[in-house]
């Protein structure tokens, strides 16, 4: 497989924010979502003990490989393939998608005015060669009424992202502080993303 500078990546994503995030450094990519058998959400699954970096990065890495797999059965042009994962964690709590509302205010409760880090692990492979990155930043959430909970919750917003909130959206007023990469918060660390990519030939 050649390794020679590619042109384009494939993003093994169906996650808007991280097409957002590539089109901000101007890197041209392609989606590669997974086929209808794939159990996405299988590989998420914390295991006994796991500590949230090393969840983070197997998370990843295994959607690498499936990713790679898929590339493979489907004949597409060869091209580097780009993963990523996000998750919370309070202390060595992993706060992965809540499975519903109840556990989205459950979330809510346990991260309002306390500091949490968000870890973003990044690998990227063309050919034989992988890269691997981690982002970690911290985010302290004010105090959060009841009410101020419900209503987010209600808003529909938390559902499908870790730690029931999303930076970019409405718990932007919850958040007092954030120290570390707001792109990685989002679920893409830029800095981190563009330093592999230039490894591998590309101008960002």
């Amino acid at each position: 497989m050649s390794t020679a500078s590619p042109e384009f990546i494939y993003l093994a994503s169906q996650s808007p924010r991280r097409r957002q995030l590539l089109e901000q450094i101007g890197i041209r990519h392609e989606l590669l979502p997974p086929d209808d058998h794939e159990d996405a959400e299988a590989l998420e699954q914390v295991r006994p003990g796991e500590s949230p970096v090393a969840y983070v990065q197997r998370v990843t890495e295994h959607k690498l490989d499936a990713a790679l797999e898929r590339l493979g059965r489907r004949g597409a042009p060869v091209a580097p393939v780009l993963c990523s994962d996000t998750t919370v964690a309070l202390s060595r709590r992993i706060y992965g998608k809540p499975e519903d509302e109840r556990d989205a205010q459950r979330m809510l409760r346990e991260l309002s005015g306390r500091t949490h880090r968000v870890l973003t692990a990044v690998a990227v492979q063309h050919g034989r060669r992988r890269l691997q990155a981690l982002s970690e930043s911290r985010v302290s959430f004010a105090p959060l009424t009841a009410a101020q909970i419900k209503a987010y919750v209600a808003s529909g917003e938390p559902l499908g992202k870790a730690g029931a909130y999303a930076v970019q959206g409405r718990a932007a007023a919850f958040i007092a502080r954030i120290a570390g990469s707001y792109s990685g918060i989002m679920g893409l660390p830029l800095f981190e993303t563009a330093a592999l990519l230039r490894r591998l030939g590309f101008s960002c």
